[in-house]
């Protein structure tokens, strides 16, 4: 299986390893990165980075791929995926797909030219053992009809520090950190709610990475907490006096089409850090913690506990077991068909209702999605002339 890459970075550098050590046969024919920060972790691994090459273009004419991998900068996917489907290619976009909402309806006008099937999205935990077990307890009908949901997505100082020096400080690159970061968590609660987020609001901003809670103001020198992730394009030393647009803690609250209602939190300056969820249905209620590694499902008539998973993280995923999966299913897709648990569609509902989010943060205003729908079905649903 031959890929090439556009944008190399630490993510699709990792993935990479990942991919080989799922399928032997998977092969590296090409790059396109000026700044390729993924670099050194295949090399380290002993995997080639194939031909490096100065324009996408150039990389498809040269090579014969079976995957076109994007890990570029968000801003850059969607002219990069457009290459790729132009070009005949099945196509692997890391997440979140596009960066704004307007870039979300081109998307859908390329889908309908195009088709679904040769773009595949990297919303990893799709693939997560928890996310897998929680959907089997809720088809089983041990949930009911889904409620209402509390959910959560915090990082420790370390991670926050990277966002604060890294390209994705900037929206204007990265959409925001909910889309960057969250769209993820976002996606798998749209999952198991299954309808569209109709209604938003949202506040938050930036309080912890600030110049007054710079430890270094209180003669703490040991900084190394704080640069402790790598940053790759674009990247400063600067944590508490950042140049960066984006919050670093942020609340929702959500109501979905059918009703359901949701909030979630995310904060990047939490030293206990965690990412969890608590769903509740008529039947039952489901909690689970990716980080932790729990899930717990309690029926409704008996309080009884009927569910008590575990999980251990395994040494190759930075993903709760789910990149080994995940890869393992993206191989089987581009190989024959095999059916993925995550779509294009999916990944731009989660991204919109990212964007929504922000765009209720800075209007201090409830955000009414149904306008928004109507353009982007319009778009799916459209035919190229």
């Amino acid at each position: 299986m031959k890929v090439g890459i556009i944008g190399l970075g630490f993510r699709l550098g990792y993935l990479g390893h990942v991919f080989k050590v799922m399928d032997e046969s998977f092969e590296i024919a090409g790059y396109v990165d000026p700044h390729p920060a993924g670099l050194p972790g295949l090399l380290e691994k002993g995997i080639s980075p194939g031909t490096a090459y100065e324009t996408p273009e150039d990389l498809i004419a040269n090579e014969k791929l079976d995957l076109l991998m994007i890990g570029s900068p968000n801003h850059m996917h969607l002219d990069h995926i457009r290459t790729g489907l132009e070009s005949g290619l099945k196509v692997f976009s890391e997440k979140p797909i596009v960066a704004t909402v307007e870039e979300s309806i081109e998307l859908a006008r390329l889908m309908a030219k195009f088709g679904h099937e040769r773009l595949m999205v990297g919303l990893v935990l799709r693939y997560a053992p928890m996310y897998r077990d929680l959907r089997a307890a809720q088809a089983s009908g041990k949930l009911g009809q889904i409620v209402s949901i509390e959910a959560s997505e915090h990082i420790e100082p370390y991670h926050g520090a990277f966002f604060m020096r890294d390209w994705r400080r900037y929206e204007r690159y990265s959409g925001s950190f909910m889309l960057e970061k969250c769209c993820h968590d976002l996606d798998l609660y749209n999952g198991i709610v299954g309808a569209r987020p109709e209604r938003v609001a949202s506040f938050g901003g930036r309080k912890s990475f600030t110049p007054a809670n710079d430890p270094a103001r209180e003669g703490i020198n040991d900084l190394e907490l704080f640069h402790r992730k790598p940053s790759g394009w674009m990247g400063s030393d600067k944590v508490f006096d950042s140049d960066g647009d984006i919050i670093d803690y942020q609340v929702a609250i959500v109501e979905y089409a059918n009703g359901v209602g949701m909030n979630f939190h995310t904060n990047l300056n939490v030293p206990d850090q965690f990412r969890r969820f608590c769903i509740i249905g008529s039947r039952g209620m489901a909690e689970g913690d990716f980080i932790r590694g729990y899930f717990d499902v309690h029926e409704q008539l008996t309080g009884k506990k009927v569910i008590e998973n575990k999980y251990q993280a395994t040494a190759l995923s930075q993903h709760y077991g789910a990149d080994e999966q995940m890869a393992t299913d993206i191989i089987g897709h581009v190989r024959d068909g095999r059916a993925l648990p995550v779509s294009t569609l999916d990944a731009l509902e989660a991204g919109i209702l990212a964007l929504s989010m922000d765009e209720a943060r800075r209007k201090r205003s409830v955000v009414d999605l149904r306008p928004v729908w109507d353009r982007f079905d319009e778009a799916l649903h459209s035919r190229a002339a």
